[in-house]
C-alpha cells in the first residue's frame, strides 16, 4: 500500500533522512520507533507532501506522492494526526470530527463516517458541543485521531499518539487504535518509547539519527541488545 525506498530530505542544509526504506501492506500496523529527533515526523510530513525530498520516492498504492499537494494526498485516502493534535479551538468536537468528511468522497455518509470514529473513542460522544479550546490533551488526542479517521483513509498516520499523554489515558488511545485495526485499516505510527509500543503492532522500524537500523517484529527489536539500546540512547549510532 505504501512504499518508501530511496527516501533522502535536507532541512536547513542538514541531513535529517539518509536514504530510508519502508512499507506498509493493506491492513497493517507498522511502527516507526525512534528517539526524538531520529527522523520520524520529517519521514511523515514527507509522506504528506509537507516536506519536499532531496531525493527517493514515496508511493501509495502504486501512485508517486513526491510533488502532489497535501489535499491531493489526503483526497487519495491517506489520513494523518499530528503529533500536536492541532484540534481547531473555534470548532466543537462534532465539527472537528466531521471536518474530513466535506472534503473527501467516500461511499460512506457523513453520518456513517462520524459515528466510525466515536465507536473507537465512545467518550468523545459526551464532549460533542464542547469547544476545541476546552478539551484536555488527551481528549485533544481522541480527536485529532477520529478525525483523521473521519477522511475514511486506506492508510491512517498516527505521530506519537501517546506522546505527552497521562499514563491514565494511554490506555483508552492503545485500544482505539486497536478497534482501527481490528475494522482493516492499514496504519503507520511513529512512537519514541518502545515500552509504549502494543503487542499488536505486525512490524516495526527503527530510526536513529535519519537511518533505518532495524525492520522486524517488536519481539526481535526487544531481543536486539543493540537496538535497544539506541532506542534507549545508551549508544549513538557510529556513521562511517
Amino acid at each position: 500500500m505504501l512504499s518508501i525506498s530511496g527516501l533522502k530530505v535536507d532541512i536547513a542544509g542538514s541531513r535529517i533522512l539518509s536514504g530510508i526504506d519502508m512499507a506498509v501492506e493493506p491492513g497493517e500496523l507498522v511502527a516507526l520507533l525512534g528517539r526524538n529527533g531520529a527522523g520520524k515526523t520529517t519521514t511523515f510530513r514527507s509522506i504528506m507532501g509537507y516536506r519536499k525530498p532531496a531525493a527517493g520516492s514515496i508511493r501509495f498504492k502504486g501512485q508517486e506522492l513526491v510533488g502532489r499537494p497535501t489535499h491531493e494526498i489526503a483526497q487519495m485516502g491517506i489520513g494523518f494526526s499530528p503529533e500536536e493534535s492541532e484540534v481547531y479551538a473555534d470548532l466543537t468536537v462534532a465539527e472537528n470530527i466531521a471536518l474530513p468528511t466535506w472534503t473527501r468522497r467516500s461511499p460512506l455518509s457523513e453520518a456513517e463516517r462520524v459515528e466510525r470514529s466515536l465507536a473507537v473513542f465512545p467518550k468523545l460522544r459526551q464532549y460533542l458541543t464542547r469547544g476545541g479550546a476546552q478539551l484536555s490533551g488527551g481528549e485533544r488526542k481522541m480527536v485529532s485521531v477520529a478525525r483523521a479517521l473521519a477522511l475514511d483513509p486506506s492508510l491512517l498516520l498516527l505521530d506519537e499518539p501517546f506522546e505527552g499523554l497521562s499514563p491514565a489515558i494511554i490506555p483508552v488511545i492503545s485500544e482505539g487504535i486497536a478497534s482501527i485495526r481490528a475494522m482493516g485499516e492499514a496504519v503507520l505510527m511513529a512512537e519514541s518509547n518502545v515500552h509504549h509500543l502494543p503487542d499488536y503492532v505486525d512490524r516495526l522500524y527503527v530510526l536513529e539519527r535519519g537511518e533505518m537500523i532495524f525492520s522486524g517484529t517488536l519481539a526481535e527489536a526487544k531481543r536486539d541488545k543493540a537496538v535497544m539500546r539506541v532506542i534507549a540512547g545508551e549508544v549513538e549510532l557510529e556513521h562511517g
